[in-house]
């Protein structure tokens, strides 16, 4: 694992994200626009957080801090699916 392909790994994680956002904006009209924007704003200050993260200097072995940064990637989108299905589900509601 080395820095291209966690920042390979970002781009893909976070642009998935961001174009279901664009989807539930467009498809669901009742879901609020502003708090897919918002969700949407919010993914990309991680991506560029997560992108901070992946070049600086790390003390510990890279290895370490690359498996740390792809569990963080994973996580913290799955807390925006989160917030995204409970913004359809209030939506629909």
């Amino acid at each position: 694992m080395n820095l291209r392909d966690i920042k390979k790994d970002i781009d893909y994680v976070l642009s998935a994200f961001l174009e279901d956002c664009a989807v539930v904006a467009t498809i669901n009209s009742k879901a609020s626009v502003e708090e897919v924007e918002k969700l949407y704003e919010e993914a990309v200050d991680l991506y560029n957080e997560l992108r901070d993260k992946a070049a600086a200097k790390y003390e510990s072995g890279a290895k370490a801090h690359f498996n740390g940064l792809r569990k963080e990637i994973l996580e913290r989108t799955n807390d925006l699916y989160i917030k995204l299905s409970d913004a359809v589900k209030k939506a629909n509601a």
